[in-house]
């Protein structure tokens, strides 16, 4: 029997589209703003009835409204972004909202700042409205990286039905980073709204994100004066105005300016889900970001600011922590020239110049793409960065004559890279790559010793990486979709009695990147431990004996074989028995439990679970065996194969396997893998019905 899955989905919204004139002609939906008056909450914000159906939630944000607007302060541009939000507290846990975070970036001596913070808590009582005031003295910041502070204060006096409000605005003279606006949150929104307004000077790139559709966009053109303080004119290409080119009239104090006025909004925005296998939530939630792409003063030329791989690769070259890492492994050279000698194969001499890094170097945890200090020291202390390990990697590689470069990459909790936005903040990682015969390539990395050579991280499974390519070369994207498989495979032999109880033995092997998962899982446990973890999952079951196999031989497949009981759960002769041999070893339960998911499924590899089971009925008995099944995904993105048969008298072989053959499932093919988990599942929990002759 061949099921064909063949699940019509709505299509979701994009989750990246580049915003432009085609965009913003159009128009969603005309829906008039909501609007609220600060400082005085709305009846209809206390009543019990109005959030039955967010019964669910700690807490609802009811309102957050922004705009973004050019100022022109002491004769320089400047971005003025104010916001204003309002949240229901529904239950204790969301008294975390309470708590609220403003970045603020800053260079040198300069820095932006808030302006204009307040906040009120309110509060149902006896009837009455409490309203407690934010002491704005009592906020603080914290310093989190290098040009980045957070301003952090919590609104006072939070209860269960409390209703929180705060606004505040920040000025900022960097106009490079424009603020992007998020819809959706950790709780559900039932209104979120931006405005920007912004001048004929600047032109921003706008990519909008996200699965849930606009309410409202509009974009409308209208002539906003900005005044001067003195005579003068705009710098030439800058900002600023200061002196002659471009000169504005020396007797005018103002001048007139098209402004382009953009209006978004998103009502009743679900709450973001954290489901099974996706990557971070960063890449799905709804929101626009933007890029200062190209600015023009009066009389100037247009003149584009915006970032390009070709520069990004360029700075990172020149760069002391990068570039001018990789030809510094000189102090390796001893070390390396019998390797040189020893594999006249490329890819062999990769693997042991990977082999004398991983014994040299312990990868600390810590992400970065450019190296934390001079390669040599993190030698010597023998522990470093991601980028420390890689690049020493890297140029290890060269040392040894192998043409080695780097690939710059966001690991999967970091985010997605946007090819459209050439921005080097969205790269939190580097990799090398070594080209081979054939125009093959060998992806490489030496933070894992739980990995055999050419298999990146689980961490690094997030589809496309950027080759910082040498001066006479061109960058280009590399893809990371790996050729390694989530392998586990298990061949069980079980004995059936008269009574019910079943005794047995198992093998079970773990390849790929199975393999590196449970060999850290055995590390992190020890195989005490690790036989506790499995007999809690089957509490009925006894485990005499075990053994595992090939636990240091990371090419291979991890195996562990151990024997098995499980007692009836009735005791005395049965004339019938009915046993469900596969449960036991397949998954319990399927992991795609919402009807409905608006994300993308990404497993980073394909899949496989193979399960051969076969089982020794007792003397006298016979088996209904259950009928085969073939179940296919559409677009032979997988399919599963049940068959049971009875090879010699007294005996049943049961086998199931399931496959996943792509690593990544968009939203649309959701229904279609939840539903073949479950056609999966519920014939692997298929009893057996054993009667007495």
């Amino acid at each position: 029997m061949v099921t064909k899955l063949l699940v019509t989905v709505p299509l979701a919204m994009s989750a990246a589209m580049l915003l432009g004139p085609a965009a913003a002609a159009q128009q969603a939906p005309a829906v008039q703003p909501v609007e609220i008056k600060f400082g005085k909450p709305e009846p209809v914000d206390f009543q019990a009835k109005s959030f039955v159906g967010d019964s669910a939630a700690p807490a609802v944000v009811l309102y957050d409204y922004g705009v973004t607007r050019f100022r022109l302060t002491n004769n320089s541009f400047q971005l003025e972004s104010e916001r204003i939000t309002r949240i229901k507290i529904l239950k204790k846990a969301g008294y975390e909202m309470a708590t609220v975070e403003i970045p603020l970036y800053h260079q040198g001596t300069r820095e932006e700042k808030i302006v204009g913070l307040r906040g009120f808590t309110y509060n149902e009582v006896g009837g009455k409205i409490e309203k407690v005031k934010l002491e704005t003295g009592q906020a603080f910041t914290e310093e989190r990286t290098k040009n980045l502070k957070v301003r952090k204060f919590t609104l006072p006096g939070v209860r269960e039905g409390a209703v929180i409000e705060y606004a505040y605005t920040v000025t900022s003279d960097f106009l490079f980073n424009f603020q992007d606006w998020t819809f959706q949150r950790e709780i559900p929104t039932r209104w979120s709204e931006f405005q920007a307004e912004i001048p004929e000077y600047f032109d921003y790139k706008m990519l909008m994100q996200g699965y849930v559709p606009l309410t409202l966009q509009t974009q409308e053109k209208s002539q906003t004066q900005y005044m001067l303080h003195t005579a003068g004119g705009f710098t030439e290409g800058g900002s600023d105005f200061n002196g002659t080119v471009g000169r504005v009239a020396a007797s005018s104090e103002a001048f007139k300016a098209q402004v382009t006025n953009y209006h978004w909004a998103m009502q009743n925005v679900p709450a973001l889900r954290d489901e099974p296998y996706m990557t971070t939530t960063r890449d799905y939630v709804a929101r626009i970001n933007f890029e200062l792409a190209g600015q023009r003063m009066p009389g100037d030329t247009y003149r584009n600011v915006s970032g390009s791989w070709e520069k990004i690769n360029t700075d990172l070259l020149a760069s002391d922590e990068f570039g001018g890492q990789l030809g510094r492994a000189g102090f390796l050279a001893e070390a390396i020239k019998p390797l040189v000698a020893q594999y006249p194969d490329p890819a062999a001499r990769a693997a042991a110049v990977r082999e004398l890094v991983l014994k040299s170097v312990k990868y600390d945890g810590t992400n970065r793409y450019s190296a934390s200090g001079p390669l040599k020291k993190s030698y010597e202390l023998h522990r470093g960065t991601s980028a420390d390990v890689n690049l020493l990697l890297i140029a290890a590689l060269r040392q040894a004559g192998l043409a080695a470069q780097p690939v710059i990459l966001s690991t999967r909790a970091h985010g997605r890279v946007n090819q459209a936005f050439p921005l080097l903040e969205q790269f939190n990682y580097v990799i090398g790559v070594l080209p081979l015969a054939d125009n093959k390539e060998l992806l490489l990395d030496a933070t894992e010793p739980l990995l055999p050579c050419g298999v990146l991280p689980t961490r690094c499974l997030n589809q496309t990486g950027r080759l910082v390519a040498d001066k006479d070369q061109a960058g280009r994207w590399v893809n990371l979709l790996p050729s390694q498989r989530h392998n586990h495979y298990q061949e069980i032999k079980l004995t059936l009695d008269e009574q019910g109880n079943l005794t047995g033995k198992v093998h079970e092997e773990h390849a790929g990147y199975s393999g590196a998962a449970m060999r850290e899982k055995l590390q992190q446990l020890g195989e005490k431990k690790y036989l506790t973890e499995l007999a809690s999952r089957h509490p009925s079951w006894e485990f005499p004996a075990y053994t595992f196999g090939e636990v240091a031989e990371v090419s291979k497949p991890l195996t562990l074989n151990y024997e098995v009981r499980q007692p009836a759960s009735t005791p005395g002769t049965a004339k019938e028995l009915y046993v469900s041999p596969l449960a036991a070893f397949g998954e319990s339960q399927n992991p795609f439990r919402h009807a409905e998911r608006t994300y993308p499924v990404d497993f980073g590899a394909a899949n496989q679970e193979v399960i051969m089971l076969t089982l020794t009925l007792p003397a006298g008995y016979t088996a209904e065996l259950p009928k085969p099944a073939a179940i296919s995904l559409p677009e032979q993105g997988g399919r599963y194969v049940y068959a049971a048969s009875s090879p010699t008298p007294g005996t049943v072989q049961l086998v199931s396997r399931l496959s996943l053959d792509k690593p990544f499932y968009s939203a649309e093919e959701y229904a279609s893998l939840r539903e073949f988990y479950r056609l999966a599942l519920a014939k692997q929990a298929e009893a057996l019905v054993i009667r007495k002759m």
